[in-house]
């Protein structure tokens, strides 16, 4: 029997609801776009601040937090002075790495004192840089003399810290998110792991300040670790530029975000912002600082943050360090004294007798790049295992990390109530997004106001291949609304995009600040279907994935709550392969996150209809997470493709 196929119009929406052109393609954000912080009231500042602290967390690979393996500090070569000390120090944050840093402490006085991590910028000598534009040396020493216990320390691949190239990670360690920013901010949170255990510390009272690079790792840092309590960003709270080194762009990170965010999720605590003329925070007394007060005048602290700006280029000169003794001095406070926030002349020892690797090599143990990239997945693997579904409690466990781990992994959400619209344009063509994000996706709607349960389908080729392919008929002849989308970049919705033209290091950087390509779909199916159960008033909706469309659909109808069915084709992929996911569902994070794992217990609670399986497909925990769940019934996995008929059936119920 011939079945026809028509378009029943969807009613007509403002026309200013969806773009004109789908914004993915032509708003493509890099680390020199001028961005703009958003308004805020409280409650949705705090939602979006608890999201914000993930998603820096996960894209650093840090979302568990890894264990916290002994430090076992080797410290050496200790220098006495008249009023402070200096100590060579090597830190094994992960088993066999090591970072180096140098402790001073006060000389002649009494502690407890307060700390300051100090991370360094990319100056050419790291922690030791010592020039007029810029002094590590300076500031360890001068803070030390005020009563502070200060640690500086290296970035990856800088001076001690030569395990891993700076910068290091291509598009495998993207998987698994790993990366040269992760293992920074997690040497970060390692150093005041460090502090808090010296004696001589007050634990309570621990500062950070860092310029330019370092000032990157300042803000991340005081945003994920409420052990900071006061905080001097110096020269990189921007919204003009982002950072300029792989070791500031790790893939997620500013999806949606930028360093101004990062820098608010400080507030209330006491924090300064150093800004330069010369450089990219030149506008920071206009923009970011009012920006960023906003966000402190939510919790009624806008005296808590303040700004100072010197006519200066990119720089933690004099004047900047002076502005942040002042700072500290107000609100730590080490030292009352005034007069000792003007900054004493420094000669720092040299270089060699700071160094804790000079004529010495690495500890037996060390291990090299290859090494320390294979523990970070058997250690992320690790952390997927525990999570296996063996029971009902275990189930409930697994529902709550796997949730948080791959929200942030695929950046996409249901839509709010009343966010999916539709339009017809004067053509005929209908196209769904959402009114807050500029988004377009070609669509039809066939069956319009017919019984049963509605149905939105995703072909790779989009709604053509839905309305020409076997199963497409099957589906439309089932006799219930059918919903088929372009998903992004498929079908109709294939559009050209100028990543490289877009600005300098968009190519380079894309993934810090886009979703990938299949990330984006899965987000189109997610508005798919909250469009569609809107439309219908459905308490149910199928979802069906054909050829490599399937793995969009699983892993939709894993961030998806709503009462689903869901039959997806497979095609043959190997979860467990990551040269796979490399050329086929290129999403950074996903391995980390826990890939179809994750997605078996989050579909455990559906019925689900999985075919087209390789054999390395993780079967068992969806049987286990479907028999958790008391849904035995609900999971039907099979090795080949089914047939259209089959799915049907399965759909309804036969």
């Amino acid at each position: 029997m011939r079945v026809l196929f028509f378009l029943l119009c969807v009613p007509l929406s403002l026309p200013a609801q969806i773009a004109e052109r789908d914004s993915r393609n032509t708003d493509i954000r890099h680390t020199d776009t001028h961005y703009a912080m958003r308004d805020y009231d409280r409650a949705a500042w705090e939602a979006r601040a608890a999201f914000l602290r993930k998603q820096i967390l996960f894209s650093a690979g840090l979302l568990p937090l890894p264990e916290k393996t002994p430090l076992k500090p080797q410290v050496g070569g200790k220098t006495v002075h008249a009023d402070y000390s200096v100590e060579n120090v090597l830190l094994e944050t992960y088993p066999g790495y090591y970072l180096g840093g140098n402790l001073y402490r006060p000389a002649g006085k009494t502690g407890p004192f307060p700390a300051v991590v100090s991370p360094h910028g990319h100056w050419r000598y790291g922690r030791f840089e010592h020039s007029e534009i810029v002094s590590v040396p300076a500031r360890a020493i001068n803070l030390a003399r005020q009563g502070y216990v200060v640690f500086t320390y290296d970035m990856v691949g800088w001076n001690d810290t030569m395990q891993l190239p700076h910068g290091f990670a291509g598009p495998r360690e993207e998987l698994w998110s790993i990366s040269a920013l992760g293992v920074q901010l997690w040497n970060s949170i390692r150093v005041v792991d460090y502090l808090q255990s010296l004696p001589d510390v007050d634990a309570a009272r621990i500062a950070a300040t860092g310029a330019s690079g370092g000032g990157v790792q300042t803000f991340l840092l005081a945003a994920v670790d409420e052990r900071i309590g006061y905080a001097a960003p110096v020269n990189m709270v921007s919204f003009l530029m982002q950072g300029g080194s792989r070791c500031e762009n790790a893939p997620l990170l500013r999806v949606d975000t930028h360093n101004v965010e990062f820098a608010a999720l400080f507030a209330p605590k006491p924090m300064l912002l150093v800004a330069a003329t010369g450089d990219w925070t030149v506008n920071v007394p206009q923009e970011e600082f009012p920006a960023v007060q906003s966000i402190y005048r939510l919790f009624d602290a806008a005296a808590n943050v303040e700004s100072q700006q010197f006519d200066s280029p990119h720089n933690y000169h004099r004047d900047s360090r002076e502005a942040v003794y002042r700072f500290f001095g107000k609100h730590v406070p080490a030292d009352a004294d005034a007069a000792r926030f003007k900054e004493s002349p420094v000669r720092p020892d040299g270089v060699t007798s700071l160094l804790s690797l000079f004529n010495r090599t690495l500890p037996e143990n060390a291990v090299d790049l290859d090494e320390f990239v294979r523990q970070r997945i058997a250690a992320a693997e690790a952390a997927t295992a525990v999570l296996y579904p063996s029971g009902p409690r275990a189930l409930e466990r697994a529902e709550r990390e796997f949730r948080q781990r791959l929200r942030p992994a695929l950046l996409a959400a249901s839509p709010a109530a009343g966010d999916a619209v539709a339009q017809t344009e004067a053509d005929g063509r209908t196209a769904i997004g959402r009114k807050s994000a500029g988004d377009r996706i070609p669509a039809k709607l066939w069956n319009e106001g017919a019984g049963g349960t509605p149905t939105l389908a995703v072909f790779p080729g989009g709604q053509a291949e839905a309305a020409s392919s076997a199963l497409g008929r099957a589906l439309l002849a089932a006799g219930g609304p059918l919903l088929a989308i372009d998903a992004f970049q498929t079908g109709a919705a294939a559009a050209p995009r100028d990543i490289v033209g877009a600005g300098d290091d968009a190519e380079k950087y894309f993934r810090v600040f886009n979703r990938t390509d299949d990330a984006n779909r899965v987000q189109d199916i997610l508005t798919g279907l909250a469009f569609l159960r809107e439309k219908t008033g459905a308490a149910t909706v199928n979802l069906v994935g054909a050829g490599r469309a399937g793995l969009w659909v699983v892993l939709a109808a894993a961030l998806d709550e709503g009462p689903l069915q869901v039959a997806a084709d497979l095609d043959g992929f190997d979860v467990t392969d990551d040269a796979a996911y490399l050329h086929g569902l290129a999403i950074p994070g996903l391995r980390r996150a826990g890939d179809f794992r994750a997605a078996a217990v989050l579909l455990a609670r559906r019925r689900a209809l999985l075919h087209n399986l390789h054999d390395a497909f993780p079967s068992g925990w969806h049987a286990a997470a479907f028999d958790a769940a008391g849904n035995a019934d609900g999971l039907a996995l099979l090795n080949g493709a089914a047939e259209p008929r089959r799915i049907v059936d399965w759909l309804q119920g036969r």
